[in-house]
């Protein structure tokens, strides 16, 4: 699992490396395989007692993987068949800031939240070669640094007040160019003011999502793996492969590896529609984009609604060895060397870095200009400019692990030790210690501790200050003073007034201008912008370039619960602060913070035999969509994989554990009742009234969720069913569409974030069911389920602020949840002939509540289905399933922050109606051998007719997978 080691955690949500990992996860998987499996060929009398002394160090290489956030389990059972869920949540803690004076601000942005969820298969294709199959997602929301500025800056503002960062604005400096304290009023104190703050920026949720695989081959001394994957989310995809080799040598006690990985990535993000009119350096005074002059590996382009993009490229070649020696039949060690060369754009395009602009020839404030009485000496102008990284980093790295199995508890003891160095200046250290102790009854707990320390980039830097004038007139070499250009021609010839105050202008060669262009106003001042060769070519007020040090605790408790399943849950707290640097001389405190990670994850066995059963809770039905058979069905095992509750356990003390995948996509034509809407009645009508300036264009929606059945009795089954959504949104406005009434208020910041897809992402509400078997016979079965959603979703999901403008609430068929407690009863019957099976089901959905916290309540729902299911093989089933669902519309609305209405999403009347689909499924279960009792199952649903209330984007279509063991 569990506890995701804390330098990934850091850099996980941007920008991370993937090679590393995976180096260090193939030297040590097959560490394992060594240390618990000699070989698989008869093995020597030497290498049977070499079997017995590694044995003692299983849990010792597992507690390694755990620190490096590779395995699921310090009980990790490499050579056999394993699937792996695990879910996560990652919370940081409030960070603080300044304002005016030494008063303390509370930031109106939520600190950095983020939900994760990893699922990972593993194989065994033939004895000698095995495949393995990871997917990660995390959806993450709130605040970060978007800059580092003095404190009297004041760039967070009151959140009482809603206004938003300011990165750009005035400083009081003294005559050593220190910013000077001032207070609440904004009065010069006169001394200097030493205080640095962060200046805080949040985001609407967003999600990433990475694949990846692996497949390797064994021979009697060699191993060979080889890897691929992508990772990718709005504005940043890689692509990355890898290659390790193991040889085994010295009896099997001795293992060498080497590796080598090759990642590319791609960076375009949309730059901050609210940042971005307040940085400086991308286009000069006059409109010239200087930016793509003065940087090679990454561009800034105008896009169509007239946002800028920054695009740029990466490529990062990866190489390490490792060597690891059982030394005894008690202690292990291991070393290895990694370096990475990284070429392209490694900056992070969010982040800005405040120069502060002292123009030498000022002639009014301070004692520089002649005032005596001045309690500071220079006013500067402060800008921001995108941070400017090198272009080139060569990282290089040590690591040494130390294991000592310690008998007199059965325990192990892991030390660690890395070194971490590259041309950035960065040097840094880490130091781990874990303790992995097995309690009896199968429970292991392990406590950890880690400190980090690193010094800081040569680059970094909180502010700048320059002795220049960010912007001058541009002035006339020639002595005819200040250059002139026409607004109307910006390519033109420049003139130049025939004498100051005159309000006519000649060019150069004396011939006057024309009339029309003084008369229309486009007369403007040509200037002269910041010189660039006065500032550092390099600079980043990143924090995690600073010098600073971290320190970590975490615990991981681990059960097996069975042979099949172990369960495991783990916690790690986490501080970064700039006085644990070692040595000292780390950052202030102004950039000190912490967060804390939960993780829960269950591993299992594939290996273990068993009969198979399944079912699923659903909220598939539940706004976001109208598939859900939503209930339980059939004592066969062939049944299409969107069906839920198909049928229950049938003896005492059985257990079922599932995976199942839904996806469901909505694109096209906007459609009213059962017809397509054109574009002029989405606009007279689809807004009750209102003005509709975009709609929606495209929805996706993904759910995964985890099926848990227990049988206390023949007659009775219990179910819990926790879930993890998540969803995207694309708008665009209608041809014809209104232009915004109020400039960049509410409505055109609306409509300018929807040019953005809109994301949300996490839990969704948890299924609590009792199933209760009314008749059963050789042939038939029917059972009724009595469930309970617990509102466990979130429904409180709003919008950023854009233009210092709040958004509210998200769309509501983004929400996780329904907000309510939720009852969900249903009846199944079915019945089996030969190979032919058929069944029907009905089911509901009542809202306990009138509305939940935020104003609303979901509609009603009631839902039939009815398939037919034909053995084509014996391990092979196909089947085809007719779904009607009957969907309320929305009662109530958000009853506070209520949101800017742009779209027919925005109203509650545009949900619900009456659907009809049809799907065809493939079912296999598995009789015999290591996946005795497995089933796999995959149906697509096709919407055959709709008829919906209001307005609503067409269905396309729905996808279900699902996997499930019982033992």
């Amino acid at each position: 699992m569990a506890v995701l080691p804390t330098g990934v955690v850091v850099v996980a949500t941007k920008k991370h490396h993937h090679s590393a990992t995976k180096q260090c996860s193939q030297l040590l998987n097959q560490l394992m395989l060594r240390v618990l499996n000699i070989s698989k060929k008869t093995p020597t009398k030497h290498q049977l007692e070499a079997t017995k002394q590694s044995t003692s160090l299983y849990t010792l290489t597992m507690a390694a993987r755990v620190l490096l956030g590779l395995a699921t389990s310090p009980a990790y059972a490499s050579d056999n068949d394993e699937v792996n869920l695990q879910f996560g949540h990652y919370q940081e803690g409030e960070r603080g800031i300044s304002g005016l004076g030494s008063e303390k601000i509370k930031s109106k942005f939520h600190p950095i939240q983020s939900d994760n969820m990893h699922l990972s298969a593993k194989i065994m294709i033939t004895d000698q070669v095995k495949g393995e199959i990871n997917f990660s997602q995390d959806t993450w929301s709130g605040a970060s640094p978007i800059a580092t500025a003095p404190s009297s800056f004041f760039g967070n503002r009151d959140g009482v007040s809603g206004a938003s960062p300011y990165i750009v604005g005035g400083l009081k400096l003294d005559s050593q160019l220190k910013p000077v304290l001032i207070n609440q009023y904004g009065e010069v104190l006169g001394k200097s003011d030493k205080r640095l703050v962060h200046t805080l920026s949040g985001a609407s949720p967003e999600t990433r999502k990475q694949l990846d695989v692996k497949l390797s081959r064994e021979w009697d001394e060699f191993t060979l793996d080889l890897g691929s994957g992508l990772s990718e989310e709005n504005d940043y995809k890689s692509q990355f492969a890898n290659m390790a080799g193991h040889w085994e040598f010295n009896q099997k006690l001795t293992s060498l590896s080497a590796g080598l990985s090759f990642t590319t990535s791609t960076t375009r993000a949309k730059l901050d529609h609210d940042a971005t009119p307040y940085i400086s350096g991308i286009y000069d005074l006059n409109g010239v984009n200087i930016y793509n002059k003065n940087n090679n590996s990454s561009q800034v382009k105008q896009i169509q609604n007239g946002g800028k993009v920054l695009q740029g490229n990466r490529e990062d070649w990866g190489t390490n060895i490792g060597v690891a020696q059982v030394m005894d039949e008690n202690t292990q060690i291991e070393a290895s060397l990694g370096y990475t060369h990284s070429t392209g754009y490694m900056a992070n395009p969010y982040k800005v870095v405040e120069v502060a602009f002292v123009n030498p020839t000022q002639i009014c404030c301070g004692t520089a200009s002649g005032d005596s009485t001045a309690l500071y000496a220079y006013d500067a102008d402060v800008r921001a400019l995108l941070e400017q990284r090198p272009d080139v980093r060569n990282q290089g790295t040590l690591n040494l692990r130390y294991a000592q199995h310690i008998k007199a508890t059965n325990a192990a003891l892991h030390l660690n030790y890395r070194y971490f160095q590259d041309d950035w200046g960065i040097k840094a250290h880490t130091f781990e210690a874990e303790w992995a102790q097995p309690l009896g009854n199968n429970w292991t707990i392990t406590p950890r501790i880690r400190y980090y320390s690193q010094n800081a980039a040569d680059f970094y830097t909180p502010y700048i200050v320059t002795n220049q004038a960010y912007a001058s007139p541009l002035m006339d070499p020639n002595g005819r003073g200040q250059v002139f250009y026409d607004a109307s021609n910006p390519a033109g010839q420049v003139f130049f007034e025939d004498s100051p105050g005159s309000g006519t202008f000649s060019y150069a060669d004396g011939t006057p201008i024309h009339q029309t262009i003084i008369d229309n106003g486009n007369v403007t001042p040509k200037f002269t912008s910041l010189n660039r060769k006065k500032l550092p070519t390099h600079y980043s007020s990143d924090y995690r370039l600073s010098g600073y040090g971290a320190l970590s605790g975490g615990i991981t408790v681990n059960k097996q619960l069975s042979k099949v399943l172990s369960l495991e849950v783990g916690y790690e707290y986490y501080k970064h602060a700039g006085g644990l640097k070692f040595g000292g001389g780390g950052e202030s405190s102004y950039a000190n913070f912490n967060y804390s990670t939960l993780n829960a994850a269950l591993k299992f066995d594939l290996s273990a035999t068993g009969s198979f059963s399944g079912g699923s809770d659903n909220n598939y039905s539940d706004s976001h969509t109208h598939y859900d058979a939503s209930n339980h069905n059939q004592h066969t095992s062939y049944t299409p994989a969107g069906l839920m509750f198909d049928h229950m356990l049938s003896h005492t003390g059985n257990f079922m554990i599932g995976y199942r995948y839904m996806y469901s996509h909505q694109a096209g034509n906007m459609r009213h009742g059962s017809n397509v809407a054109n574009n002029q009645a989405i606009l007279l009508h689809g807004c009750n009234g209102n003005d509709c300036y975009v709609k929606p264009t495209n929805m996706n929606m993904h759910m995964h969720m985890l099926d848990i059945m227990y049988a206390p009795t023949e007659w009775l089954n219990l179910m819990i069913m926790p879930q993890y959504i998540d969803m995207n949104m694309t708008m665009s406005p209608p041809n014809g569409a209104p232009l915004s009434p109020d400039g960049m208020g509410p409505i055109g910041s609306a409509i300018m974030h929807a040019d953005h897809p809109h994301t949300t992402g996490g839990i969704g509400d948890t299924g609590l069911y009792a199933m209760f078997k009314l008749i059963e016979d050789s042939n038939q079965h029917l059972h009724a389920t009595l469930g309970l959603s617990v509102p466990t979703g979130d429904t409180n999901i709003k919008l950023r602020d854009v233009m210092q403008q709040q958004l509210g609430f998200i769309h509501y068929d983004m929400q996780l949840g329904s907000g309510t407690w939720d009852f969900k009863p249903s009846i199944t019957y079915t019945n089996e002939m030969n190979n032919w099976s058929f069944g029907v089901q009905l089911s509901g959905v009542k809202r306990l509540e009138s509305k939940n916290s935020t104003g609303y309540s979901l509609g009603d729902e009631m839902q039939s289905t009815a398939w037919f299911s034909r053995k084509i093989v014996n391990n092979l089933s196909a089947s085809i399933r007719g779904v009607y669902t009957w969907q309320g519309a929305i009662d109530g609305e958000y009853s506070s922050h209520i949101p800017v209405k742009i779209g027919p999403m925005d109203y509650t009347n545009n949900y619900g109606g009456h659907f009809l689909d049809v799907g065809l499924g493939l079912t296999a279960v598995m009789h015999g051998g290591s996946f005795d009792g497995n089933k796999l199952s995959f149906e697509w649903l096709q919407p055959i007719k709709s008829n919906i209330n209001g307005y609503q984007l067409e269905r396309k279509g729905a996808l279900a997978a699902s996997w499930s063991m019982m033992f």
